[in-house]
């Protein structure tokens, strides 16, 4: 694959979670979503480990997505630095 193919695909799956993001988390959230080589980076703060939890589940089900690295802050959640999950089985 070329450069050019996956950033396009990047850039896809980056459109794809936002748009699932608008439509099944809460409206005022302000979360960033950057995307690389099908790695997906959350990063941001929310209310509750509950809605970070549904962030990454919504990610990892994306089509093109390889891993889901959640930097998400929440109440009570892990420290955002130390959690990656990785599914190295392409989609």
């Amino acid at each position: 694959m070329n450069d050019s193919f996956i950033s396009n695909m990047d850039e896809k799956i980056r459109k794809e979670i936002l748009l699932v993001f608008s439509k099944r988390l809460e409206k005022d959230l302000t979360l960033r979503v950057g995307v690389l080589n099908g790695f997906v980076h959350l990063t941001g703060a929310v209310d509750s480990n509950d809605t970070r939890s549904m962030a990454e589940k919504l990610v990892a089900k994306i089509r093109g997505v390889r891993g889901v690295v959640n930097r998400i802050e929440a109440p009570g959640s892990p420290n955002p630095a130390r959690i990656i999950h990785l599914d190295l089985k392409r989609k």
